[in-house]
C-alpha cells in the first residue's frame, strides 16, 4: 500500500518538473510598466501643452490650423490621462490605451513636417528651436507608448483577461516572437522619425532674411486700402513695436519676416516712410511709426491670414494706407 502511494508516473513527473520550473521563473516586474506608464503618458501631456500653447497664443485665429491645434489638445489630454489612469489589471484596455498614444505621436509628427515641408492647410512651418524639441518630445512619446504596449503583462492579470489561455488570450497575452517583430518595428520607426526630422529641419525655411521690398504698394483687402512689399504681400505692424524698435526676433522673425529697404520705397504713399536699425545692422521700413512685416501665413498676394492674430507676444494687424 505504501509502495502504490510514492509511484508516479514519468509523465507525472514530467509535468510536475514543469510547473515547478514555471513557478520558480520571476514575473515580470511591474515597475518597468510603472515608469513607461508615467513617462509616456507626461510626454503626451507635454506634447497638448506645447498645442495648447500655440493655440492660446494666436493659432486659434488660423483657418483651419486653429481647430485642429485644438482637437489635438483635447485628443493628447485624453490619451495621456488614459494612459495613466487605466489600472494594468484591464491588460487589453491598457494596451490599445498606450498603442493609440503612441499612433498619435507619430500622426502629430506627420503633420508637423508636412507643414514645414511643403505646408499645410495653407501654414508654412518654419525651423524654430520649439518646433525641434516639440518633434523630439513626440518621437520620444512614440517610442515609450509603443514599448509600453508590448511590454509582457504580469500573469496574473493575463489570466484573469483571458482564463481560456491559448489564441483566446491575444492580445493580452502577446507571443514573445511578435514582440520581438513589434520592438524591432517601433525601433525602426522611431529611429526613422528621428532622420526625418532632422532632414527637415535641415531643409527647412530657418528665420527667413528681410524681405526687402524696393518699392510699397497699398491693395484693397475686405474693403480695406493696406500696405503691401512690391510683390504684392500685405504688410503688418506688431503692437508691442515702437517707432524706433522692434520688438520681433528670434522664432518671432521666423513667421513675421521684416520688411527692409530705404525710404525711397515709399515713394508716392500718403504716409511716412522711415527706417530703423535692427539688431545686426538691418534697416527695417516703418510706416506712419510702425515696423513693417510680412507674414509666412500669407501664401499669395492679396491675403490677410496675419490679421488680428495673438502670437509671438502680441497682436498684428494689416498696415492701412492712410496719413
Amino acid at each position: 500500500m505504501t509502495d502504490r502511494e510514492h509511484m508516479t508516473t514519468p509523465g507525472t513527473t514530467r509535468t510536475a518538473r514543469r510547473a515547478a520550473s514555471q513557478h520558480a521563473q520571476p514575473p515580470p516586474r511591474g515597475w518597468a510598466r510603472i515608469v513607461l506608464r508615467v513617462a509616456g503618458a507626461g510626454l503626451l501631456i507635454a506634447t497638448a501643452a506645447i498645442h495648447l500653447d500655440l493655440y492660446l497664443t494666436g493659432y486659434q485665429t488660423i483657418p483651419t490650423i486653429g481647430w485642429l491645434f485644438l482637437l489635438q489638445v483635447i485628443a493628447a489630454f485624453a490619451l495621456g490621462l488614459a494612459v495613466l489612469a487605466i489600472p494594468a489589471r484591464l491588460v487589453l484596455t491598457s494596451r490599445l490605451a498606450a498603442a493609440a498614444g503612441a499612433g498619435f505621436a507619430l500622426a502629430t509628427l506627420a503633420g508637423y513636417l508636412l507643414s514645414v515641408w511643403i505646408g499645410l492647410f495653407g501654414f508654412t512651418e518654419v525651423r524654430t528651436t520649439a518646433g525641434i524639441a516639440a518633434g523630439i518630445v513626440e518621437v520620444a512619446a512614440f517610442a515609450v507608448l509603443a514599448t509600453l504596449a508590448l511590454t509582457p503583462a504580469p500573469t496574473a492579470n493575463i489570466a484573469a483577461n483571458s482564463p481560456a489561455g491559448g489564441t483566446a488570450a491575444f492580445p493580452a497575452r502577446i507571443p514573445p516572437a511578435a514582440a520581438r517583430a513589434g520592438a524591432l518595428i517601433t525601433a525602426t520607426l522611431a529611429v526613422a522619425a528621428l532622420v526625418l526630422l532632422a532632414i527637415a529641419e535641415a531643409t527647412a525655411n530657418p528665420a527667413p532674411p528681410a524681405a526687402t521690398s524696393a518699392a510699397l504698394k497699398t491693395t484693397t483687402i475686405g474693403g480695406t486700402t493696406v500696405l503691401t512689399n512690391a510683390q504684392g504681400f500685405t504688410l503688418y505692424s506688431f503692437a508691442p513695436d515702437t517707432p524706433a524698435s522692434s520688438k520681433c526676433y528670434g522664432s518671432c522673425a521666423a513667421y513675421w519676416p521684416p520688411v527692409t529697404g530705404t525710404t525711397t520705397a515709399g515713394n508716392g504713399l500718403p504716409g511716412t516712410v522711415t527706417t530703423i536699425t535692427r539688431t545686426g545692422g538691418a534697416h527695417q521700413l516703418t510706416y506712419n511709426g510702425h515696423p513693417l512685416y510680412t507674414y509666412i501665413g500669407d501664401t499669395a498676394p492679396g491675403q490677410a491670414h496675419g490679421n488680428n492674430l495673438n502670437l509671438n507676444g502680441g497682436l498684428w494687424h494689416e498696415v492701412p494706407a492712410t496719413r
